[in-house]
């Protein structure tokens, strides 16, 4: 999976916050009642919507290991357009070159007792 040169970065040069961040992040996780999947594919439609283009390959290796179809990803990313109009629409070809490329083969949001590597 890719991870960001920002996000990567964050993690390198800011271990102590990125441990408390994902910690937080895997806790949202399981207490939410929706699925892997489906907290995948909101989470894009969220990255798209806020213009985070640096995001959505990694997310999209995410809902692809969760699921996901190619026409799921599409979906998600452009459930904005009504609320934030044609700002989704430069997401599309990052979600979907990400979604050819991505092999899909591990989850990356395991729920509670899940392997989190």
């Amino acid at each position: 999976m890719r991870i960001s040169t920002a996000f990567q970065t964050f993690l390198t040069e800011a271990p102590g916050y990125a441990k408390i961040w994902m910690k937080t992040v895997h806790e949202l996780g399981d207490t939410s009642a929706l699925d892997n999947k489906t907290q995948t594919l909101a989470y894009l439609s969220v990255l798209a919507a806020t213009r985070m283009t640096s995001g959505i390959p990694f997310h999209v290796d995410c809902a692809k290991a969760a699921g996901a179809t190619r026409e799921e990803i599409t979906g998600a990313i452009l459930i904005g357009l009504p609320a934030v109009g044609n700002t989704v629409i430069e997401s599309l070809s990052i979600a979907l070159a990400a979604f050819d490329r991505a092999n899909g083969e591990k989850p990356c949001y395991p729920r509670a007792g899940g392997d989190p590597s």
